[in-house]
């Protein structure tokens, strides 16, 4: 696979670096050494050689390191893509966590986020934005209309083949993520002026003007008594003392402002040229489907791009910051530095600040679109699916389940839809029902998100999804496993139509009359409304409610067979009731029976 060989090019690239920057810390060693044996030689100026050599080494190792940790991360980026490929994916990337929500009508239910989940297995975005997008998209797809959908599919058609995109913008992203959105500079944009009103503006030119000059007259007035042996003037000492109080002053009086303006992007210079060669990167890329379009607009509309624009503030932060070399901080206190770098940077942020909000959404809905088409590009038997309007439907054919390793994974036909709105799916236990409801949950989550999906084909409509299958008792809640379920059931059944429903072991959790009668209000209740679903159950004779309700519902099963004294399960459904069941023979297995 082309993985494996962009990662043996990076690996070796790094390699070659590193061998590089070790020739090249000793040879700037050579060059001290020299000018040390020089300097003792009393070799004079010639001493000097040897250490701009030294500094001019010192620029082309910086160099040399960052265009190794550059290769380093590219490795890393398709060694993360072969662990995908490869089925051993599971806790070596993004999982989510931070957007588990307890109460989510699926999201548990069917393993969106944690460990080994499927937002684990997609994301490949590195800014919270990104991240955040996607897992949106996974988390709420009854708001996409099948216009939104389609606009994803047709973007992730677009870049699934482009690679060269993914892995710079994977490099690039990584570099700057962490301190750019550490310094939330969309909420720092977003606060009104601080600093640099007229009054204030004029103030601190004068200030400055005044102060550099009575230091210049100061310096050169201390320094001429120094060579004469006099005594300093006092009127050209106490101006200066005098203008210094004042400079003084009038920073302090600022400072809590000013520390507002320069705190979200001091020491920030290296992130933000990260940032705009990123936004550069993906302003000189071209598209032709209409969502990529908006996005690129987006960054490049305007009187400035928004690479230009970042690079601006990037130049300010980085002459902010040169007041922290010891050489030049006393002329910046002289200056007021960093009062006027203040005012620049505020009147960057009331002029271009309320776009990084919008920069950022848009880079965080390519990165999500970028996942989308990274998990395309990895899973090449997967397809994109149809997306059609109208009543509730999810017909596929050989759905499988994305997160089980492709060389374990079963497929099945699964249609629902029209006239059929409900399967009724017995089984003994382990056969594989919980599994056949994620598959087809999970299936539904991608689609709707606009990702491919693990099937052969698949025709689904926009739709929201209720599942009870994942669900436990609380103890910091007091609710009982059966009381949760019920309260989950109800969540399900007041979400308004279209609506796919994944219920599973429908209210095991009591007696069997109650059970029969609950169950068959539940499901009877959400096929009148429309929605489509599977309820699973270990209870034959809840497989009489599919009977009644024909030919609206149907009944399916899983079966096993033993193989001497080894259970044997084949996890394909078959049309109508199971006749048998494995449960004695799962407890001689484990020596609960002889």
């Amino acid at each position: 696979m082309i993985y494996d060989d962009r990662l043996a090019q990076h690996r070796a690239e790094a390699a070659r670096l590193l061998a590089r920057e070790r020739a090249m810390s000793a040879a700037r060693v050579t060059c001290v050494v020299i000018a040390i044996i020089l300097a003792a030689m009393g070799a004079g100026w010639y001493a000097l050689a040897p250490l701009v050599v030294f500094v001019a080494l010192m620029f082309v190792h910086d160099r040399m390191i960052s265009a190794r940790s550059r290769a380093q991360a590219a490795a890393r980026f398709y060694e993360r893509g072969l662990a995908r490929v490869n089925d051993d994916w599971t806790g070596k990337g993004i999982d989510g966590a931070q957007f588990v929500e307890e109460h989510h009508p699926f999201a548990a239910d069917l393993d969106l986020f944690g460990r080994g989940s499927l937002f684990e297995l997609i994301c490949i975005a590195s800014t919270t934005s990104g991240r955040a997008t996607l897992a949106t998209w996974l988390k709420n797809p009854a708001q996409a209309t099948a216009d939104d959908v389609r606009a994803r599919q047709e973007a992730v058609r677009e870049l699934r083949d482009r690679l060269d995109l993914r892995e710079e913008l994977a490099v690039l992203a990584g570099g700057v993520a962490g301190e750019i959105e550490s310094a939330r500079l969309a909420e720092w944009a977003a606060e009104p002026a601080l600093v640099g009103s007229l009054r204030e503006r004029i103030g601190a030119w004068i200030i400055s003007v005044v102060f550099s000059l009575t230091t210049i007259a100061a310096v050169i007035e201390v320094f001429d008594a120094f060579v004469h042996q006099r005594p300093a003037s006092v009127p050209v000492v106490g101006a200066f003392a005098l203008t210094m109080i004042v400079a003084t002053i009038f920073g302090a009086s600022l400072r809590p402002r000013v520390q507002q303006v320069i705190g979200a992007v001091e020491r920030r210079d290296q992130a933000l040229a990260l940032l705009a060669m990123l936004i550069a990167r993906l302003e000189r890329e071209r598209f032709t489907s209409p969502r990529l379009v908006a996005l690129h607009d987006v960054l490049t509309s305007g009187n400035e791009t928004a690479a230009r624009s970042i690079d601006r503030l990037r130049r300010l932060v980085s002459l902010l910051d040169a007041r922290r070399n010891q050489l030049f901080a006393p002329i910046g206190a002289v200056l007021l530095w960093t009062t006027h770098l203040s005012f620049a940077i505020d009147k960057w942020r009331r002029s271009a600040g309320a776009n990084i909000a919008r920069w950022m959404e848009a880079i965080g809905e390519l990165e999500a679109l970028l996942s989308l088409a990274s998990f395309a590009f990895e899973h090449p038997s997967f397809v994109t699916p149809e997306i059609v309007e109208g009543d509730a439907r999810f017909d596929a054919r050989a759905a499988g389940h994305p997160l089980i390793k492709s060389s374990k994974r079963v497929t099945n036909d699964v249609s629902l839809g029209g006239e059929l709105r409900l399967l009724i799916v017995s089984g003994s236990n382990m056969s594989g029902k919980s599994t056949m409801l994620r598959t087809i949950g999970i299936n539904a989550v991608l689609a709707l998100a606009g990702a491919n999906v693990c099937a052969k084909s698949l025709r689904v409509t926009p739709m929201a999804i209720g599942a009870s299958i994942s669900v436990h008792d609380s103890l910091a809640e007091g609710a009982s496993r059966f009381y949760a379920e019920i309260v989950r059931i109800r969540d399900v059944m007041s979400m308004p139509p279209p609506l796919l429903f994944l219920l599973d072991e429908l209210l095991h959790g009591t007696n069997s009359h109650d059970r029969r009668v609950g169950a068959e209000a539940i499901v009877r209740n959400l096929v009148t409304r429309g929605a489509i679903g599977l309820a699973t159950t270990h209870d034959l004779a809840l497989a009489a409610i599919a009977d009644e309700l024909a030919p609206r519902a149907a009944n399916v099963h899983f079966e096993d067979h033993l193989e001497g004294d080894e259970i044997v399960f084949d996890y394909t459904m078959r049309p109508g009731v199971v006749t048998k069941s494995n449960a004695i023979a799962l407890m001689r297995a484990v020596g609960i029976l002889s």
